[in-house]
Order: C-alpha cells, then sequence, then structure tokens
C-alpha cells in the first residue's frame, strides 16, 4: 500500500504547478528547470537524507510503527513502514500527515519540489540491514553477492562459483548468513551482500485451493 501517491493539481498565474498532499503544499516551477541545483542536491544527499531518516523515525515510532527504510529517487521521497504484526493504510496515512508537516516546516528537503510517499515494504521486501535479515529468518531470500560464494569460503562445488542464492535463510550468525542446503551449508557475509529481497509464496492451501465439485 502506498499513500501520497495521486496529488491534486492546479495552475497559478506565474505557471507553477501544484500538487497539494495532506496539507503540504509543493510546487514546481515549469518555466525553470535548473541542472546545476539537482547536481548540488545529490552531492549534499547524505547529511538531509539522515536528517529526515531521524525525523522519520521518531514519527513511525510515535504511531506505534518502525521506520523500515527510505530512499529518495527522481524527487520522490520514499518512506517504507512496518509493524507487527501487519502496518495498515491509516498507519501509512498518519505517519505522512506527521512527517509532511514537519518536513514543511523545516524545509528540509533541497530544491523546489518533492513529492512524499509512505508504503509498507511489501510481503517481497527489499533487506538492506541486519535486523531485516534477522526478521527474514525461516523465509525464502534471494540474493546477490559481490563476488562467488568461494571468496568467503564456501567449498560445495554447487555454491562455490555462484554469486545468487534463493533459498529459506536458515539463520543470521555473527553478520552472516547462513542457509541450509541439500549440497551443504552456505554462510555469506551480510556486508558482502549487493541486494536481496525476500520470495513471497503463497501457502500451499492457498495455491492449491479446492475446485468445485462438478455436478453428474
Amino acid at each position: 500500500m502506498i499513500i501520497s501517491k495521486s496529488f491534486a493539481r492546479t495552475y497559478d498565474e506565474v505557471g507553477k504547478t501544484h500538487f497539494f498532499t495532506f496539507g503540504v503544499l509543493m510546487s514546481i516551477d515549469n518555466e525553470n528547470n535548473q541542472e546545476s541545483t539537482e547536481i548540488q542536491i545529490e552531492a549534499g544527499n547524505q547529511s538531509w537524507l539522515q536528517k529526515v531518516e531521524a525525523l522519520a523515525s521518531k514519527i513511525a515510532e510515535r504511531e506505534g510503527c518502525q521506520l523500515y527504510d527510505l530512499e529518495f529517487v527522481s524527487r520522490v521521497l520514499r518512506v517504507y513502514i512496518d509493524k507487527e504484526p501487519q502496518a495498515g493504510i491509516a498507519d501509512c496515512e498518519n505517519v505522512s500527515k506527521g512527517l509532511s508537516l514537519i518536513l514543511d516546516v523545516e524545509n528540509i528537503v533541497p530544491g523546489e519540489h518533492y513529492q512524499l510517499e509512505v508504503s509498507t515494504p511489501g510481503l517481497d521486501r527489499i533487506l538492506k540491514k541486519d535486523w531485516h535479515f534477522e526478521r527474514a529468518v525461516n523465509k525464502k531470500i534471494k540474493l546477490k553477492s559481490d563476488a562467488a560464494f568461494e571468496t568467503y569460503g564456501v567449498d560445495s562445488e554447487r555454491w562455490k562459483k555462484s554469486r545468487t542464492i534463493e533459498h529459506v535463510l536458515a539463520a543470521v550468525e555473527q553478520g552472516s548468513l547462513v542457509f541450509n542446503t541439500a549440497e551443504g551449508v552456505v554462510k555469506i557475509p551480510i556486508a558482502a551482500v549487493e541486494k536481496a529481497r525476500v520470495v513471497f509464496e503463497l501457502e500451499k492451501n492457498e495455491k492449491n485451493s479446492k475446485k468445485p465439485n462438478k455436478k453428474k
């Protein structure tokens, strides 16, 4: 689920497009597209994103949730929240409202405009941080490492030349991911993971739903 995906649009006399979402007015100057500003923004992303991350984390906790991840791509600030057993639409709305207001007041996000999206990470969620992997134990995940598995001590003929694996994550031990495969144990350091995500699988009883009986 994603909150703030769609926006109402109006135009004023100076040719600006306005997007209004959850009480925050953001403007795009249609006449001035300053590429140099974008370059400066990219160079300074780390510091202001860290500030946004801290604020988003506090607001999520206030709403009974946890900040899962955030990213800023193509002028879209995406914030992902989670909670047990599951974050819902109301949670996304509440976090979006609170974060929108404070970002507007603090004027943290650089540039003329941005779009804020607050959503849950989904069932096929991306895994980045140690605690992401810890929550994914006993679930099937897919990952790609930065080097062949033999670099990290894997000696199985099946796996040592591979850089990818799709298997149930058995454990997280001392910063490494442990997979118990039929061909042996595969252990990959979290620091070596280039990208990873949960592989969503329907339960067997959902997958193989009963077909209605045919009338004789």
